[in-house]
């Protein structure tokens, strides 16, 4: 099982648009990603603050992806 660190909202946007994600929407401190397939997902956007581990086990599974490819991706 792979464990997840932490990271910055701007590097989990970074992978999200590898993955053909698009930003719908931004309303205050939350962005909508959307994929033209229909997922969707959340990232909250706070200066200074990074997702914890269990918001990203929540946004992988809202993508599609298991935490494994999840990993290969950031640190490609």
């Amino acid at each position: 099982m792979t464990r997840l660190a932490p990271i910055s909202a701007r590097e989990l946007q970074t992978i999200l648009s590898r993955l053909g994600f698009r930003l719908v929407r931004q309303k205050g401190s939350h962005a909508l990603w959307q994929h033209d397939d229909g997922r969707v997902t959340i990232v909250p956007v706070h200066r200074g603050e990074d997702i914890g581990r269990g918001l990203l086990r929540q946004i992988s599974r809202d993508v599609g992806i298991d935490l494994e490819e999840f990993a290969r991706l950031r640190n490609r």
